[in-house]
């Protein structure tokens, strides 16, 4: 099986906002890369993606439900390819790269309601970047989707779209 006839890794993505308009970003613990990215993980089978994305915000956060209010839904999956040498080594060799719903949440809570320090800890460092800042951070081969996702949430988060 080459890359084109694998399929695509279900996946819930957060955007968390904080009061100031900035975003939450973490290093990944498993890379030495200088990347940051926003929460996101697998969508457990039969599972609903709002429900993905709020259990891998606490999971990679530590951050609670009751902290969060939902104020955006891509209102279309996003996908992204791994590089080739990516291929056949991450998620057991079973996908070719991720196809996402992304929703975006008003973090309501306190600084001290974050704790990366989580049971199986995804990152190493989190911060609150400007939204401008994401694409930059973020790995190249998800560069593109992050840009979109920036169109797709410039209402929550307080832009004129277009």
């Amino acid at each position: 099986m080459n890359e084109t006839t694998l399929p695509y890794r279900p996946c819930a993505g957060v955007m968390l906002i904080n009061r100031d308009g900035r975003v939450f970003v973490g290093q990944r613990i498993d890379s030495t890369l200088e990347a940051w990215q926003m929460p996101q993980g697998g969508i457990d089978p039969g599972e609903d993606a709002l429900a993905a994305a709020l259990r891998e915000l606490r999971e990679e956060t530590g951050v609670q439900p009751d902290k969060v209010s939902l104020i955006g839904e891509a209102p279309e999956e996003l996908t992204y390819d791994l590089p080739e040498d990516m291929i056949g080594k991450v998620w057991g060799g079973k996908y070719r790269g991720q196809r996402q719903r992304w929703f975006a949440f008003r973090f309501e809570g306190e600084e001290q309601d974050i704790d990366i320090a989580t049971p199986e800890p995804e990152f190493r460092a989190w911060r609150w970047a400007e939204p401008d800042e994401l694409p930059e951070a973020i790995v190249g081969f998800k560069r593109a989707l992050y840009e979109r996702l920036l169109e797709l949430f410039a209402e929550p988060l307080g832009r004129n779209a277009g």
